[in-house]
């Protein structure tokens, strides 16, 4: 089993910054590929970022060059690092996480509770 909370939202004007946490429970945090999405109101869930047991990212291209998305496998915790934000990213931001206990089963989905976000003068 795999709990994950998300912290780090608020309210934050144009051209801010915030940072995000996911805090994963359990002890195969290593084991998951991890990423952020997001839903904004009347619009459907979109990924903004993944990043992968071995430390591949990728990500959307909406923002690519302003968010960071990272890991810390010592600390069960993974990140989103958002700079230059956009009344564009105004969402609830969801922390996920993927999981295949072996090559032979279906990939497993965790999911936060969502964090708001809101970007706004």
């Amino acid at each position: 089993q795999v709990q994950l909370v998300e912290s780090g939202g608020g309210l934050v004007q144009p051209g801010g910054s915030l940072r995000l946490s996911c805090a994963a429970s359990g002890s195969i945090f290593s084991m998951l590929s991890m990423g952020w999405y997001r839903q904004a109101p009347g619009k459907q869930r979109e990924l903004v970022a993944t990043v992968t047991s071995g430390g591949s990212t990728n990500y959307a291209d909406s923002v690519k060059g302003r968010f960071t998305i990272s890991r810390d496998n010592t600390k069960n915790t993974m990140y989103l690092q958002m700079n230059s934000l956009k009344p564009e990213d105004t969402a609830v931001y969801y922390c996920n996480a993927k999981w295949r206990a072996n090559p032979l089963t279906s990939i497993l989905d965790y999911w936060g509770q969502g964090t708001q976000v809101t970007v706004s003068s």
